[in-house]
């Protein structure tokens, strides 16, 4: 019930009671403690004047977004990105610190470190979601992390011991696409896709409005998803694969390889869009691969908007007509036209998705996966 209200309200008991198909009675016994524990309250309805009521309360209900307070962290290779968010993953406070090591234990005493401040100013702190790079098993042992250099590391229990708080540890391509799905451009939406483009490649599939999980799912699949065969080689790939193509390393590794000198991602878009002639041949490159790989998306899984995000979606500043036409030529001419949505995020967007976990988990009971 919670989470209906949470994610569509507010709504009037009416429109609940529809929703969850249930009585009005049965209804009221169940918002009874909800409203009295805080999580819940009645709103004046929109355009209504204010007036009190006789009998059963009309107005509709509302979850208390400040009632609880949520830490998100997503853990990169040298970073820690935090947020602190309400209950409707409003980020209200940002925190990040240089990771100098990837031992566990070191690790997780920085996550205590990081959340003893907050902890202080937000006594309604509810939980921690932690978003990692690779392979989580339980929602709490990160199993492999390629970044990190991860394997069996108990993550969830090494920050619970040492902060006291209910600790959800998830992929984090995962907890974007949840945080997406709940609260941001996939919300409402029947059936949904998020690719993230950035030092991976990232896929989320939402069906009947859930995230699909997949045997895949965190080991890096973009590495085998072969978009062009005779595409480049790179370290970190097979020939031709998403990877190889759109990741931000193997875009580098490119120009690299051929000019001898290396150059930041940011540099390699805005030498491509001054017609540098080998950025603009990687880049277009990387541009018509993303352009087949949405078209092949949106022909097989037929989501209603497919969402681009991550560090590399600069790609469609650069190249974004070129991503287009290839979408158009793999398409039907008559099909109807892809939802694409690109937003340009950072790696508090990816904190934040963390956060929504530790939301859904940990205060409404929602097993999502």
């Amino acid at each position: 019930m919670a989470i209906e209200v949470l994610v569509h309200g507010p709504l009037s008991r009416t429109e609940l009671a529809r929703r969850l198909d249930l009585s009005q009675g049965s209804l009221t016994r169940l918002t009874k403690p909800l409203i009295e524990s805080g999580l819940l309250v009645e709103v004046p309805e929109a355009g209504a004047p204010a007036q009190t009521r006789q009998g059963r309360p009309s107005q509709p209900l509302d979850v208390v977004a400040e009632s609880r307070s949520f830490l998100g962290f997503k853990i990169t290779e040298d970073m820690v990105y935090g947020v602190v968010t309400t209950l409707r993953s409003e980020v209200v406070a940002r925190l990040d610190r240089p990771l100098t090591g990837h031992d566990p234990a070191a690790v997780a005493d920085l996550l205590a470190e990081m959340t003893a401040e907050p902890a202080a100013r937000h006594p309604a702190l509810a939980g921690i979601g932690i978003g990692v790079g690779g392979l989580v098993r339980e929602r709490a042992v990160v199993g492999e992390s390629p970044f990190l250099g991860w394997r069996n590391v108990p993550l969830g229990e090494l920050v619970q011991e040492r902060t006291g708080l209910p600790v959800v540890v998830e992929n984090d391509v995962a907890a974007l696409v949840e945080a997406e799905t709940w609260f941001g451009a996939g919300r409402g939406l029947d059936r949904f896709v998020v690719l993230t483009i950035g030092a991976g490649f990232g896929y989320g599939l939402v069906l009947g409005g859930k995230r699909v999980p997949y045997a895949e799912e965190d080991r890096g699949f973009g590495r085998h998803l072969i978009i062009n065969p005779n595409g480049p080689l790179t370290p970190d790939g097979e020939r031709g694969s998403a990877v190889s193509l759109l990741g931000i390393p193997s875009i580098r590794y490119q120009i690299r390889a051929a000019t001898g000198q290396d150059a930041t991602y940011e540099e390699i878009l805005a030498a491509a869009a001054a017609d540098e002639p080998m950025a603009s041949r990687v880049i277009d490159e990387a541009a018509r691969a993303l352009g087949t790989l949405v078209a092949q998306i949106a022909n097989f899984a037929m989501p209603q908007k497919i969402l681009l995000a991550g560090e590399g979606v600069g790609l469609m500043d650069v190249a974004g007509d070129a991503v287009r036409d290839t979408i158009a030529a793999h398409r039907h001419p008559q099909a109807a036209p892809v939802g694409l949505e690109t937003k340009i995020s950072d790696f508090h967007d990816w904190a934040r998705g963390a956060a929504v976990l530790a939301i859904q988990v940990l205060v409404l009971g929602a097993d999502r996966a």
